[in-house]
């Protein structure tokens, strides 16, 4: 049976045997199911600098002003991370972690057709 290719793109492959992350090989046959998940940055830490700073900057304290710039960058920087779940008979791995929600989408959707052409 001649390997088929469902998604490629660097250094992701999905096949209908394979599924080669970051130089890790998976068994196809071995995963049952694939699913994405979404883990949110915790947004407390950098909120109370800008609250805490805040307060001092309001009556013309400069400390305060600099830490509520470092709490507004810091939220600004923070992004969500995608993981592509794997379940096997050994238990549930993350595969894959990414930014980009579209990317994972691809991704899952190519292991979730590769699933369902080895039957």
């Amino acid at each position: 049976m001649s390997e088929t290719t469902f998604f490629e793109y660097e250094g992701v492959r999905v096949t209908n045997s394979r599924f080669i992350v970051d130089g890790q090989t998976f068994a196809m046959n071995n995963i049952t199911s694939v699913k994405p998940m979404e883990q949110k940055p915790s947004r407390i830490l950098p909120i109370l600098f800008v609250i805490l700073g805040a307060l001092p900057a309001l009556s013309g304290a400069y400390g305060g002003l600099v830490l509520s710039v470092v709490g507004v960058i810091w939220l600004a920087m923070q992004k969500t991370v995608y993981h592509v779940m794997l379940h096997t008979a050994g238990g549930e791995t993350s595969a894959l972690k990414t930014h980009q929600k579209e990317y994972l989408q691809k991704v899952v959707t190519a292991l979730n057709n590769a699933i369902v052409h080895r039957g």
